[in-house]
């Protein structure tokens, strides 16, 4: 005998209900059949709110039932022949007059009971059962309708009744026995107590229907047909790549659906594995995928762990108190406080000081609990032995599970490793000696961040997801994202990383979609985004709690910049080619440094020095590895490098740099470059990462422009130049009369640094040094005599996103 169960969206109408046909069609030569079914899809919720509201003295509930019959009628109608209908039309009609007068009663009593509840509820599988019995009936297809009532036998405990197996599995025996049929269709939920009355098995209870018929009848196999393809390695509503489970064992099963799984309902494994009947998980709207199969033992190819699940709305109970250490029957008085409330227990953790016990229970039960438990250690906490229970809300739990964890050390590390460096903080443990599962207590707002976290390190052997969010999508930004779009593939490919850019935003338009941004036409679609609003835009970065997001600001913006502080301690990566947040006061470039440390994230800002050469990186790398710093010289400006090795006197001085801007190598502001003020920033972020505490003022600035150039807007700016046209020739042609060239130069040395302009002789390193290119001479311990030198192109949209897109590469594979 098999026996195949049918959830409510299996049977939620007419066509679906006759998907199911073709299903079982294809079954019965098989084998006699079972086929258990479930109310049509939201007719259990809509029967809920009606007795709800009769109770609450809403004449509303008569709208609900009305659905509920039209539903019914409609079904039938559609399911079944004229010539067939009429029988099943009078008989909907009954049931739903039952219905009617019961909900009556309760709107007169103004009172509804779990057991008046129970028969309401149980309306929904007998309506469903006799519905679909009578459209195989009119396909000529024999079949026998049992009431489940008659057959299981459970106790009284309305709403999750506990089954009588030696009595229910003699009645079950004894019927199937005696039938001649090949086909049977019973309702599932709903049984009765040894007085015949009503009583359900709990939402969920079909499943475990269809356990206790297979168990009882010692089927060949249960078959468990539902909206999805099997069981699967996470919530797909919450992971979007998740895995099918093709085998997972009976322990494995009841462990995941224990912790929040829901395709199957967690008391159904028991009855079938004492049985050893072999349980299918199907789609009904895709028969002929494969499902998951769930047997005694687990297969091993897919790796230890076999699945991730969840269990939403949990409370943490703690009780502490030095009085507890060493005492005996603390822990049996806890639980019984709860029991006698009939409050379940899902988790409990205690250190070995024996200080505190911890258990985790559903928080719609956390007063009663803290009522009960507070009553039982009255005298405790009266005389300070213990602290009144400790209650806290807004927490969920989230579960490894695997038959194989136990053989394979590392787990747990692995597990609290990655929630860790996304800043997901685990709030209690539990794990069972058997080591089939790991549970830690986390916040609610972070289950979806966990979960995808823990499904990426455990099941993603591919790749790893970066979720990157970009500000500045200008000059630099639009290269960066060009740049991301070329090498998406080889990233994949190679490093087996994808990047996924979540967020865009320019200063007047974001964007944000959790699903990936497609680069081939991200201008149309930032068009069509938001006005910008800033603090919004960190809100919502910081909101979405994406795994593995990096955010870099690709602006010269000082308010972006001073909103770091809000990003790095929700374990978010910044990636900064904005200079603002690291040449600002030294406190906050420290608060940054010390927050990315803290919180196990990364602030990186390479391009802050350099453009897209290693600059920070190589003098982070010395000073690791033990080197000491005591001397940098450097050319840091592209800007003023271009203009110096372009400016002759021939051309006006004005000219060069306007050609230096429309290059792209000067920042918005040339006035920042040719004040000396950005190769400042410059010098000083590298003493700062030198180890030195510096401020702007610090800083000694021997200037060459004219104070006249200062002033006004850019263009006055560039009109004041011109006039001074003079002046830049003097310059050029003192330098070019000594043989020597015009560079302007950084130096830090003993703790002081300063900036200006220098004439460099032919055998400086400095003097061939052409177009746009920095260098950096790092004289330390171990370059004492010839310096570590760095030189390249120090300016350029195309090298500065370069650096910037390296520095996202490296946030991503930390």
């Amino acid at each position: 005998m098999q026996v195949l169960k049918f959830g409510g969206s299996s049977v939620a109408n007419a066509d679906n209900i006759n998907k199911v046909v073709q299903i079982v069609s294809r079954a019965l030569p098989k084998d006699k059949t079972v086929v258990i079914v479930s109310a049509l899809g939201g007719i259990t919720d809509i029967l809920i709110q009606a007795g709800t509201l009769a109770a609450a003295g809403d004449e509303s509930y008569k709208e609900k039932l009305q659905v509920v019959e039209h539903r019914h009628l409609e079904a039938v109608k559609s399911l079944l022949p004229l010539t067939r209908q009429s029988a099943v039309l009078s008989l909907v009609k009954k049931r739903c007059n039952e219905i009617e007068d019961i909900c009556n009663g309760i709107f007169l009593l103004g009172e509804l009971s779990p057991r008046t509840k129970d028969k309401v509820v149980s309306y929904g599988e007998l309506l469903s059962s006799q519905i679909i019995a009578a459209k195989f009936s009119a396909l000529e297809i024999s079949n026998a309708w049992k009431d489940s009532r008659e057959l299981i036998v459970t106790d009284s405990q309305f709403g999750y009744a506990t089954v009588d197996f030696p009595l229910t599995n003699q009645k079950v025996r004894e019927y199937f026995n005696a039938a001649h049929e090949n086909l049977f269709i019973l309702p599932g939920f709903i049984a009765a107590d040894k007085n015949g009355t009503t009583t359900t098995l709990g939402r969920g209870g079909s499943d475990y229907t269809a356990a206790i018929i297979a168990a009882a009848v010692d089927a060949t196999l249960a078959e468990i047909w539902t909206d999805v393809s099997g069981m699967m390695t996470a919530d797909p509503r919450l992971v979007s790549n998740v895995k099918l489970i093709p085998h997972i064992s009976y322990q494995e099963a009841m462990e995941l659906s224990h912790f929040g799984a829901k395709v199957i309902y967690p008391p159904t494994i028991q009855p079938v594995m004492s049985k050893g009947i072999p349980v299918w998980i199907k789609n009904t709207f895709a028969p002929e995928d494969p499902g998951t199969v769930i047997e005694n033992a687990s297969s091993r190819v897919n790796g230890s762990i076999r699945g991730i699940s969840s269990v939403g709305k949990i409370a943490l109970l703690s009780l502490e108190g030095s009085g507890m250490v060493g005492i005996p029957g603390f822990s049996k008085r806890l639980f019984e406080a709860l029991s006698n409330e009939k409050i379940n227990v899902i988790l409990i953790t205690q250190g070995s000081s024996e200080h505190s016990i911890c258990v985790g229970i559903d928080e719609a039960n956390a007063p009663r609990a803290k009522e009960s438990v507070d009553r039982a250690f009255n005298h405790e906490i009266e005389t300070g032995k213990t602290e009144p229970l400790i209650i806290e809300k807004g927490l969920s739990i989230i579960a490894l599970v695997g038959d194989h964890m136990k053989s394979h050390p590392g787990i747990s590390g692995r597990l609290f490793g990655a929630l860790g460096r996304n800043g997901v903080n685990v709030r209690a443990i539990a794990q069972g000696s058997s080591e089939r599962n790991i549970s830690a207590v986390i916040a609610a707002d972070d289950v979806k961040k966990a979960i995808n976290i823990l499904h990426e390190e455990f099941f993603e052997t591919t790749y790893k997801q970066l979720n990157l969010v970009i500000t500045g999508t200008g000059n630099v930004g639009s290269r960066l994202l060009e740049q991301l779009k070329q090498q998406q593939q080889y990233l994949q490919t190679h490093l087996r990383l994808h990047v996924n850019v979540v967020g865009l935003a320019n200063s007047k338009k974001m964007l944000f979609r959790e699903e990936g941004i497609d680069l081939h036409n991200w201008k149309e679609q930032l068009q069509g985004g938001h006005d910008m609003d800033l603090e919004e835009w960190i809100r919502i970065t910081r909101s979405v709690n994406l795994r593995n997001t990096v955010f870099a600001d690709v602006t010269a913006n000082q308010h972006v910049a001073s909103l770091y502080d809000r990003l790095l301690p929700k374990s978010i990566s910044v990636v900064a080619c904005n200079k603002v947040a690291c040449s600002s006061p030294y406190h906050y470039y420290k608060k940054l440094k010390d927050q990315a440390r803290e919180y196990n994230t990364l602030f990186l800002f390479e391009t802050n020095v350099g453009a897209g050469l290693p600059v920070i990186g190589t003098l982070n790398d010395l000073l690791r590895s033990g080197d000491k710093v005591h001397r940098i010289e450097a050319v840091l400006s592209g800007t003023l490098n271009f203009v110096f090795n372009n400016y002759n006197g021939e051309k006006k001085f004005a000219d060069v740099v306007r050609q230096a801007q429309e290059e792209g190598y000067t920042e918005p502001d040339p006035r920042l470059d040719l004040s000396g003020t950005d190769v400042m920033r410059k010098i000083m972020i590298l003493a700062r990462e030198a180890g030195e505490k510096m401020e702007m003022e610090d800083i000694g600035n021997t200037h060459f422009m004219p104070a006249s150039c200062m002033t006004g807007s850019v263009e006055d700016f560039y009109a004041a130049m011109a006039k001074e046209e003079d002046h830049f020739k003097k310059l050029y042609h003192e330098a070019a009369s000594a043989g020597k060239k015009l560079k302007f130069v950084a130096r830090f040395e003993n703790g002081k640094a300063a900036v200006g302009l220098q004439h460099i002789d032919p055998q400086h390193d400095f003097y061939h040094l052409y177009g746009k290119d920095n260098v950096v001479l790092f004289y330390t311990e171990r370059y004492s005599e010839q310096p570590l030198v760095i030189k390249g192109a120090g300016a350029g949209a195309e090298v500065t996103a370069s650096g910037v897109f390296a520095d996202i590469i490296r946030a991503g594979r930390v």
